[in-house]
């Protein structure tokens, strides 16, 4: 590799402006800015025309087992990419063996082959030289708790909350960002204010984030979910004297909704954060809104022999699938609202990018029935897209956006041979729509939202910023025609207009190709001063 890097003719983009300026990177920062002439051996790029921001950081990724996959790299950094930030949702690998993980969530996250089950240190060691993109690490409490009580729904006695505790605390020291849950999924659905509250005191003492998918379903039901994690923070406070940062991941209802609670939050003294994408339908697995809790935390083998007896599948029919229709984000017509985007059961490979309704009627089939067998020959392994039942336009979107606490986050899941876009499209669609079409955001926004607020709240070290020692993760991006590419039609299309990518300082993507350069590393959990310095 050569010694150093100049990015030259373009303009730089930081949160405090845009100014003409070459870059020059030695050692994996940014070594000076300004007039720079090359010399032999550098390496130079051509920014001419582009913008040079920093490397974004998607807050909410599950990328988790897939982060050696070259098309997944690749659709990262074609969106300017360069960190990521796993262990969402409660639910990932480590600690533990990884196999609850790979088992309940594998069609969201995938499996990683690297990871040899030996904690939070084993598994950003796994990253470490393995893929071109960085990435940071939550304690997925979900997977804490399933590594204590299994799949016990009830109440964690003292001596299984101690030793909660104690996995808490050392994915913590091996680098940790801070803890997720997912209040909606198995077995965080089972967790307690009191219990998160307790796993909470040891990352707000190591200065780290609490983010948690909100229990409730969102939209309506958002202000349940906000209030429990103000609840949350309250008793962390009382307990150790430490504010607890609260981050809310994928925050989707209507704008009166979402401003109004973060004004609330804001009002009681809550430090919080929020991740959001600029898509309106979600994604997640099928057994969420279409298996009563209480089944879904059953071992797969149960779930499928339950799904094969007549009895209980007529029992499905007549206690749960009425509730069904009282999703707050799917309603009566939820046949017309979920459409096949991963299915591991190849006989139902034809159902993928149809919704429900449109695939039993090609079947003729009942859709009960038809969904039932599909997550039953599938083994539980099906995601969905799933639509909303008042779609909202750019411009509320646009308010949601506007907020300061905001941040990008994908929520992106890449498997699936129908999969939502959003996993392709998010930060170039950001640029386009919310930069270059509607002027939500001018470009330093942009790099306040997509870079530099996540680097700091997640406790990333010099990342987010374009300035000389800052870490040299970087996007030459052409202004004019940055673009998401992906759809709902066609969802596994790139982006365009970003051809040129560094991750510490190594091209990693030139002129559109991927290089053969891993310098992507495990992120550890920044102390302040290093965020600073």
């Amino acid at each position: 590799m050569p010694t150093r890097v100049v990015l030259r003719g373009g303009e730089i983009v930081s949160a405090g402006g845009v100014r003409r300026a070459d870059v020059a990177v030695r050692d994996g920062v940014i070594a000076a800015l300004g007039q720079v002439e090359p010399v032999d051996g550098d390496h130079v790029v051509d920014c001419g025309g582009r913008y040079v921001l920093p490397g974004f950081v998607d807050a909410h990724s599950h990328a988790d087992g897939l982060l050696g996959d070259d098309g997944v790299q690749r659709s990262l950094l074609r969106q300017g990419v360069t960190s990521v930030i796993c262990g969402q949702d409660g639910v990932s690998y480590a600690p533990g063996d990884g196999r609850y993980a790979s088992d309940y969530f594998g069609a969201i996250n995938g499996d990683p082959a690297a990871y040899a089950g030996d904690g939070v240190a084993g598994y950003l060691a796994s990253i470490d030289g393995t893929t071109r993109v960085n990435a940071g690490y939550l304690v997925p409490a979900g997977t804490v708790r399933f590594e204590v009580c299994g799949r016990d729904d009830g109440a964690a006695d003292a001596a299984q909350l101690a030793r909660m505790l104690h996995l808490v605390e050392s994915g913590l020291r091996e680098g940790a960002l801070g803890l997720s849950t997912g209040l909606d999924y198995v077995p965080g659905l089972f967790q307690s204010s009191e219990e998160i509250a307790a796993l909470c005191e040891p990352v707000a003492r190591a200065g780290g984030v609490y983010v948690s998918h909100l229990r409730g379903g969102y939209e309506a039901n958002t202000v349940v979910g906000t209030g429990e994690a103000a609840r949350i923070a309250d008793r962390v406070l009382a307990a150790t004297g430490s504010r607890l940062p609260v981050h809310v991941s994928h925050l989707h209802a209507d704008a009166d909704i979402v401003l109004g609670e973060l004004e609330t939050l804001a009002a009681r003294g809550h430090d919080v954060t929020f991740d959001a994408y600029p898509y309106v339908r979600g994604c997640s697995l099928m057994t969420m809104p279409l298996l009563p809790p209480a089944l879904s935390a059953r071992p797969t083998d149960e779930v499928v022999r339950v799904l094969g007896d007549p009895e209980e599948r007529e029992r499905l029919r007549r206690d749960w699938f009425p509730l069904v229709a009282h999703n707050p984000s799917l309603g009566p017509q939820w046949p017309r609202m979920i459409t096949l985007a991963g299915i591991e059961a190849s006989e139902y490979a034809w159902m993928l990018g149809l919704t429900l309704a449109q695939a039993a009627g090609r079947a003729g089939r009942d859709v009960i029935d038809l969904a039932l067998d599909v997550m039953r020959a599938s083994r539980l392994g099906v995601s969905i897209v799933m639509a909303v039942q008042n779609p909202r336009p750019v411009s509320e979107l646009a308010r949601i956006f506007a907020h300061p606490a905001h941040v990008g986050g994908s929520d992106g899941i890449f498997l699936g041979g129908h999969p939502h876009p959003r996993a392709r499209g998010t930060f170039a669609r950001f640029l386009r729509e919310y930069v270059r079409e509607t002027a939500t955001w001018s470009w330093p926004d942009a790099v306040r939202h997509l870079s530099l607020t996540a680097a700091e709240r997640f406790g990333l070290g010099r990342r987010g910023e374009v300035a000389v020692g800052a870490v040299a993760d970087l996007a030459v991006v052409d202004p004019g025609t940055v673009a998401d590419r992906a759809t709902y039609e066609e969802p596994l299309r790139d982006a365009v207009g970003i051809d040129d990518v560094l991750v510490a300082g190594v091209p990693v993507l030139h002129d559109g190709e991927l290089t053969d350069a891993r310098p992507g590393r495990g992120l550890r959990r920044a102390s302040r001063s290093a965020r600073k310095a």
